[in-house]
């Protein structure tokens, strides 16, 4: 039998079977109990591209929450955190015992707590840097003054530049004797090469590569990567934010100008950040360091007492530490994002470069600005990401319907992941308001309950309104046809982005 007869034969057997894999993962996608929007996207992508949309939803589209990939029983850090956090809320059922300076956002602290045995602790300083060449030169001193160890995590890292000067201080206090750690993400980090990792590892750095991309294996390719940056000196300081470790993030690269914003804590809160970079450790190496002093300076009683408490001597910077992801049991950034921007009463700035909210962060911002609340968001004009950028050019409309005010940032890209409620406490994190970030990656934020943080990132916020064009109604609805027919398609992928 000749290869001209044997091919129309195969051709049907392929797809065939195409349809039996289509109509089986369809099943099993909707018996998931899925947001029915994202169900019906993955059923139509699966169903009119053949072969194709089976890989795309593998490598893409799978639920590991549910499949409980990233179990983490036995790390015995997150079993410190769930009993100082049990402690906190045992006390904190009388609101008398609830710092003054929190009080009155008491609800949002609780439900911190339970969602995300986030401690509501106190600090001595808070320093919130808005570039990141200021930032990644505050990391850099940090880090050169470490005495016992360095725990540094970051999505992308880069041999550039900027790369290649945070190697030479991590080998150079490695071979003083300090404990040096470097995480960074297989998927973001996939350009680094041996020379760079070796010449880290053969100065004594412990090198840690979170779910390592292999281009020709099946998920997590690029859901479920770790986009958190983290650094941690001493057990004292830390650093988090929205800043990578690479040229672009310190002098713009290809944009005129970088905005982001980055916050260095020291106090209390960092036990936290520690916490959430040594779980990662343990997920990686299934190894656990133990709760050694070094790694917790504030574990013995008198502080584990003020720690239950939420209060600390003189200290007066309270903030929590919320770590999400597929390995949470609740999206727990979502869901503070959502109670911070509901619970507003006056004003909300709102800072991301990337805007795709599910339609529970995307109705509470209308919501709430439909309800006489002042609300402002700032998004980059271009994006460095073009099916992003569509994506999110398409929620424009709605959003100034219902009176939300939407600036473009023009002078440069803003990277930033900021929120800022009432002018009485702010949000700064890792997280973009999209569906990757708040339902798909690991990320960290912190709820910084102060005024003068708050005001800070407010007269940030006015200072860019001069680099941003302010969106109208006759504006937009005047702009191009191709462009509403592209962002009407981003908008149909939208819930897979």
């Amino acid at each position: 039998m000749t290869f001209t007869r044997l091919w129309p034969v195969f051709t049907s057997l392929l797809y065939l079977l195409n349809i039996a894999i289509a109509v089986y993962s369809s099943i099993m996608l909707i018996s998931s109990k899925r947001d029915p929007v994202k169900t019906l996207s993955w059923v139509m992508v699966m169903m009119l591209l053949p072969y194709i949309g089976i890989i795309l939803y593998f490598f893409f589209g799978r639920n590991f929450r549910k499949d409980k990939m990233f179990s983490r029983k036995g790390a015995r850090d997150l079993g410190l955190r769930k009993e100082l956090c049990k402690e906190m809320l045992e006390k904190f059922e009388d609101r008398e015992n609830i710092p003054q300076e929190v009080r009155r956002h008491h609800k949002l602290v609780v439900q911190n707590i339970r969602s995300a045995y986030s401690l509501l602790s106190a600090n001595d300083s808070v320093q919130i840097y808005f570039s990141g060449k200021e930032a990644l030169s505050a990391m850099l001193e940090a880090m050169r003054g470490a005495k016992t160890h360095i725990h540094l995590q970051s999505f992308i890292i880069e041999d550039d530049r900027v790369g290649n000067a945070f190697k030479e201080v991590l080998m150079a206090k490695a071979r003083e004797g300090v404990e040096v750690r470097m995480m960074y993400d297989g998927f973001g980090g996939r350009r680094l090469g041996k020379k760079f990792l070796g010449e880290l590892q053969e100065a004594g750095v412990e090198i840690l590569n979170f779910s390592p991309f292999r281009l020709f294996f099946l998920p997590p390719i690029v859901n479920y990567r770790n986009h958190r940056k983290i650094l941690v000196v001493d057990g004292h300081i830390g650093f988090l934010g929205g800043c990578n470790i690479a040229d672009r993030y310190f002098d713009g690269g290809e944009f005129p100008e970088w905005r982001d914003t980055h916050v260095r804590i020291e106090g209390m809160s960092v036990m936290s950040l520690q916490a959430t970079f040594l779980l990662d450790r343990y997920f990686i190496l299934n190894k656990n360091l133990g709760r050694r002093r070094k790694y917790y300076p504030y574990v013995d009683a008198k502080d584990k007492e003020l720690l239950a408490a939420g209060t600390a001597g003189g200290s007066r910077y309270y903030a929590q530490i919320i770590a999400s992801g597929p390995d949470s049991d609740w999206a727990a950034i979502m869901q503070c994002y959502f109670t911070a921007i509901t619970k507003a009463r006056d004003h909300i700035c709102i800072i991301t470069p990337y805007f795709i909210p599910s339609e529970t962060i995307l109705n509470a911002i209308k919501i709430t600005a439909l309800s006489d609340v002042t609300v402002s968001l700032m998004i980059p004009e271009r994006s460095d990401t073009w099916l992003t950028n569509w994506g999110t050019m398409s929620y424009i409309s709605e959003l100034i319907d219902a009176g939300v005010k939407v600036y473009l940032f023009k002078r440069g890209f803003n990277h930033s992941k900021v929120l800022s409620i009432d002018g009485e406490y702010c949000i700064i994190g890792s997280a973009n308001m999209d569906n990757r970030s708040l339902e798909h990656h690991f990320e960290v934020t912190s709820v910084i309950y102060d005024p003068e943080c708050a005001k800070t990132i407010e007269d940030q916020f006015r200072k860019d309104l001069s680099r941003c064009t302010l969106v109208t109604k006759a504006k937009w609805h005047r702009r191009p046809r191709r462009n509403k027919f592209y962002e009407s398609v981003a908008r149909l992928v939208s819930p897979l982005l």
